[in-house]
């Protein structure tokens, strides 16, 4: 499935592919999953759910969604996140919506 990496300390966004939950763990880096919806079309952003315990560096946030720090990585999915599919938006539309903080 196509997905966006998001690297928030090279202030970067890279299409990748993904078969799971543990492709996931393994971009963002940690196993410690949680996601919040981005959009109406399902797309999810995922991300280490300890990222502020764990001091991790560079932080950005989309939307109102609450600030994330480390990796992030948006994919697509439906039955309210329970299955996983392609990402619908585009590098440079989840970019102008975004902030490095």
């Amino acid at each position: 499935m196509k997905a966006l990496l998001i690297d928030p300390e090279k202030q970067t966004i890279e299409a990748v592919e993904v078969e799971g939950r543990e492709d996931i763990a393994r971009l963002i880096g940690f196993d410690t999953l949680e996601s919040d919806e981005i959009g109406p079309d399902g797309d999810r952003l995922f991300f280490d759910e300890e990222c502020f315990l764990r001091g991790t560096t560079g932080r950005f946030q989309i939307d109102n969604v609450i600030p994330v720090s480390g990796k992030g990585l948006v994919v697509g999915t439906r039955d309210d996140g329970a299955s996983l599919q392609d990402v619908v938006s585009d590098p440079d539309a989840l970019r102008a919506r975004m902030k490095y903080l």
